[in-house]
């Protein structure tokens, strides 16, 4: 086994796992517009080992996992490694979507999912609600371990109702995990309060006294390149995960630059809806693009306009066009 995790900067950003986000286009796509060194793991959207085991229903899940050839170009171009995520309760379920993973794709690692607080996850008895089931969660990691031969890490939260943190953090570290992301909240706080960081320094504090070979990735808030770095050296943190902020800002691994022109906003989303569609076909729901068209349709003349014709199109090719139409208008002009 290579584990990727012993040889990475001394301070690294992720890409978090986000359902119907981090599919392979849109990674692509943040890999096209970062700076070399900038995003140095990328995971997938988190699927369920439920679904990756059912005979018949795997290929509805699947899909998840998919890397098409140009961000495999471009996580070589870059040096980044990708990191598929999964969710469940079942060991047996782990230890044969682990060794599906292994031997059907090329991931450079499997993440075990901890932390999300959704309800009707949670009242399946995963992700979140695994968080203090010591023997339990250490069935699920020994099984993805057995079942791929691939570095295993883990994204959880602090705590259910209250941090637990030191001694949540105490068990992860002694369990065979290479990294532990912290989102820095309990289940209960959802993603509503603002992230706690403090926890995240007694997480690194706590490592550092119970296994140094661990790292610990802190997640939460992130809202620049340079907020990371303070973050890492405020906690001592090995590496910053960013989720929700790669929507307020796709450029966000390309610097510093927070200024982007109209025509570079539109070009990006152009090429995120042509990969969409040359990735995808019919095999997709078309709006799941919806949610990604405010991320570049904002701040400038007429970005409402376009929205609402964005939204009111019904697929890639009606998008497109209104893109275009746009680009005609006196409002660029």
């Amino acid at each position: 086994m290579i584990d990727f995790w012993k040889d990475l900067p001394a301070s690294f950003f992720a890409l978090a796992p986000m359902e119907d986000v981090t599919d392979t286009v849109f990674r692509e796509l943040l890999l096209s517009v970062s700076d070399p060194g900038n995003l140095n793991i990328l995971f997938s959207e988190f699927t369920s080992v439920d679904g990756l085991c059912h005979p018949k229903g795997r290929d509805a899940v699947a899909h998840r996992l998919r890397i098409n050839a140009a961000e495999k170009q471009l996580l070589e171009h870059h040096h980044s490694k990708l990191v598929a995520q999964i969710w469940g309760s079942n060991p047996e379920k782990f230890y044969q979507a682990s060794r599906y993973i292994a031997e059907s794709f090329e991931f450079d690692g499997i993440d075990i999912n901890l932390g999300c607080p959704v309800a009707k996850i949670v009242k399946q008895g995963a992700c979140s609600a695994l968080i203090g089931q010591y023997q339990l969660v250490n069935e699920i990691i020994q099984a993805v371990r057995e079942g791929s031969c691939l570095p295993v890490s883990v994204k959880t939260r602090t705590g259910i109702k209250t941090h637990q943190t030191m001694a949540w953090m105490s068990h992860l570290l002694n369990s065979g995990v290479s990294a532990i992301t912290l989102h820095a909240r309990t289940q209960r706080m959802m993603s509503e309060k603002p992230a706690e960081w403090e926890q995240v320094k007694l997480a690194v504090d706590t490592r550092n006294q119970v296994n140094h070979y661990v790292k610990i990735i802190g997640n939460g808030d992130v809202e620049s390149l340079l907020h990371g770095r303070e973050l890492m050296e405020q906690t001592g943190a090995d590496g910053v995960m960013v989720g929700r902020g790669v929507f307020g800002n796709p450029w966000f691994f390309a610097g510093e630059q927070t200024d982007r022109s109209v025509g570079e906003k539109l070009s990006l989303l152009e090429k995120h809806i042509s990969n969409f569609a040359a990735t995808w076909g019919n095999a997709r729901n078309f709006s799941l693009l919806k949610r990604f068209f405010k991320i570049y349709i904002n701040d400038f003349d007429g970005a409402a306009l376009l929205r609402g014709h964005l939204m009111g199109s019904n697929n890639c090719v009606e998008a497109l066009d209104a893109v275009a139409r746009f680009r005609q208008s006196p409002l660029l002009h």
